[in-house]
């Protein structure tokens, strides 16, 4: 009997999946079947389960397109997800063994993003020397400005000003259950004006999620006598906290009202968490950086990390072979 045995995810490992997810050193609640399958309509979905003697001790989300399976496209970030307990030796031959199999089944590339480690409950970096052996290619990395509470720089005076400026004039903070006045009145707007897109989620999509996942995915809105001029939504980890939406209105220099919102999430709402990731600030497809928005962020202390993406020729996995010596 093979040690390792790989299977591809179908409705039936649902529980087992998301019962690993809850109790694996570096999955987060993007990982879970209910997240994931949200936008399975877009996605050739080819999540991997890994099991070493029956015992699964590591899982897979991907996609598939053509002969290249990939991280899976629909989530921000991806890689293998381990047990707390797995060690080295055994995630090596687990990723041998995944590397194997999808070669065995057609496939001529594996593209794979890295979990950043400010997401990571427990030590987790295997996977990054397993790539510098495969001569993995590094094809996007994006960069995110993040904030460490256990070692904070000081929020800047321009950034206390837009908080007075949001107090003087009685701006209020309101976490709420509702997503749609922020959706239809300030973000779908704003994509549309600024960059002709809409948001990754539609506000029926956001709703289904929230309702899955409501003490994970939060929404904070400002308003000025009453009526919405700002607002983000956040996606909360155990160590992270993560914009995951950002906008205003027109006037929000005036009123100061992201100042205002952005110092309140991170002095009071989120002061006990390890990060506050602001999220990414690349443009043209990670080429450039929308200078202002980086300096906003840094204007909170906030300091780049990056979200990466390497692709990995399975001609190359005998790489792997004679790693322990």
């Amino acid at each position: 009997m093979k040690t390792f045995e790989i299977i591809k995810y179908s409705k039936e490992h649902f529980d087992i999946w998301n019962n690993f997810v809850a109790k694996s050193k570096n999955g987060t609640f993007l990982f879970h079947r209910d997240f994931m399958d949200y936008h399975q309509d877009r996605f050739d979905d080819y999540s991997l389960l890994i099991f070493k003697k029956e015992k699964l001790i590591a899982i897979f989300p991907a996609n598939k397109i053509d002969k290249i399976l990939y991280s899976h496209q629909g989530l921000s970030y991806g890689g293998l997800v381990f047990t707390k307990n797995a060690r080295f030796e055994e995630e090596l031959e687990a990723f041998k063994a995944v590397l194997g199999f999808i070669k065995s089944n057609g496939f001529l590339s594996l593209n794979i993003k890295i979990l950043p480690k400010i997401y990571h409950s427990y030590p987790s970096d295997a996977i990054d020397y397993f790539l510098f052996l495969l001569d993995a290619k590094l094809v996007k990395r994006d960069v995110s400005s993040t904030i460490e509470y256990g070692n904070r720089l000081r929020i800047q005076s321009n950034r206390l000003e837009g908080k007075k400026k949001a107090e003087k004039l009685n701006l209020n903070i309101c976490e709420e259950q509702n997503f749609k006045a922020f959706w239809d009145e300030i973000l779908i707007p704003n994509l549309e004006e600024r960059y002709q897109t809409k948001p990754v989620h539609s506000l029926s999509e956001i709703e289904m999620l929230n309702s899955s996942f409501p003490k994970n995915i939060r929404q904070f809105n400002v308003y000025e006598n009453n009526k919405i001029v700002a607002g983000t939504t956040i996606f909360e980890t155990d160590c992270v906290v993560h914009v995951q939406y950002i906008s205003a209105n027109n006037n929000r220099q005036k009123l100061g009202s992201l100042d205002f919102l952005f110092e309140h999430l991170i002095n009071t709402v989120f002061k006990h968490k390890k990060y506050f990731d602001f999220g990414i600030s690349n443009e043209n497809q990670g080429q450039n950086i929308n200078q202002g928005l980086l300096s906003w962020k840094e204007g909170f202390g906030a300091r780049s990390i990056v979200y990466d993406c390497y692709e990995i020729d399975l001609s190359q996995s005998y790489h792997l072979k004679s790693v322990l010596i």
